[in-house]
């Protein structure tokens, strides 16, 4: 029975630790207040990600370090890096094999399909930050000094999903209330359903084939406008009143929220058509997209932080 240490007991990292759990596997869940599911194969530790020591500790004899965890939006910029440095430290000290869970912020923007071959042009600092992440730990596989992966996800949807999209719309739109949301709703983008990014987190953890380069997690490719008509039909709802937040009003917005104003410096991403395309991993390990209304049903269970 292989031991698995992820980190964060987020929604990415208590489904995925269910799903390794239920495989008969056994699971190290760290967080910072010691959370997360209840299993009898899951064990939930405190600790903090960015503490090589203490996470060398728990990750000793792991088969897999898998990281689910992240800083606050407004504070990647500063609390990533040393995170970061820590889980790959980790990785080189016990061995086990790093799987970290990413985003598409390294492309920058990109005239196509995003593919996992692409290069990392980020525009924004929030994709500088990751784009360093990946590509530091690339460079310690390729010297050897650890095995490592990277599974990137498109925008999140699921009840637990705490994204823009379900903090700026899905609410409302079930509510029967106006919402508006950053970008040009008519643009085809991918969206990611959390089950389908713990299971394929939790596939190529396990998988020979994954290590050396990065996984596209299978997703939904609709636009704004689409996905939020089918959430309201999924919902039983009457039709949604979607209108688009301008560059101003988003950073209106930002003057007197934080986390407002750290979208502004993506607000590219939001205007253009970006495909997230996960032949590979389709291909490589079977693995399929959720059908969007079982996902829109979930995702509509959704209430935001109080």
């Amino acid at each position: 029975m292989s031991l698995h240490v992820i980190t964060g007991a987020g929604s990415t990292g208590g489904r995925t630790a269910l799903l390794l759990a239920a495989a008969g596997e056994r699971v190290r869940l760290i967080s910072r207040r010691g959370l997360g599911p209840e299993h009898p194969l899951i064990e939930r530790v405190a600790g903090d990600t960015a503490d090589a020591d203490r996470l060398t500790e728990l990750t000793a004899g792991a088969r897999t370090l898998i990281n689910c965890s992240a800083p606050p939006y407004d504070r990647w910029r500063t609390e990533f890096p040393p995170m970061a440095t820590s889980l790959l430290t980790t990785a080189e000290r016990t061995g086990a094999n790093y799987v970290s869970l990413s985003n598409v912020y390294g492309y920058g923007s990109v005239g196509g399909p995003l593919t996992e071959d692409l290069p990392m042009t980020p525009r924004a600092v929030k994709g500088a930050v990751r784009a360093r992440m990946w590509l530091d730990a690339l460079a310690a596989h390729e010297a050897g000094r650890a095995r490592v992966t990277e599974v990137r996800a498109a925008d999140f949807l699921g009840r637990d999903a705490v994204s823009l999209y379900n903090l700026l719309v899905t609410p409302k739109v079930v509510a029967g209330a106006p919402a508006a949301y950053p970008g040009d709703p008519e643009v085809l983008k991918s969206w990611s359903y959390l089950d389908d990014v713990a299971l394929t987190l939790a596939t190529v953890a396990r998988d020979d084939r994954s290590w050396g380069r990065a996984w596209h997690v299978p997703s939904t490719h609709m636009s704004l406008r689409e996905l939020t008509i089918r959430l309201a039909k999924v919902a039983n709802v009457p039709e949604p009143r979607l209108s688009a937040m301008t560059p101003v009003e988003l950073a209106w917005a930002g003057a007197e929220d934080a986390i407002a104003a750290e979208v502004v410096e993506m607000y590219y991403s939001l205007e253009h058509p970006a495909i997230l395309d996960s032949t590979r991993t389709e291909s490589t390990f079977g693995l399929s997209a959720t059908p969007i209304d079982t996902v829109l049903a979930d995702t509509a269970r959704f209430s935001a932080p109080a």
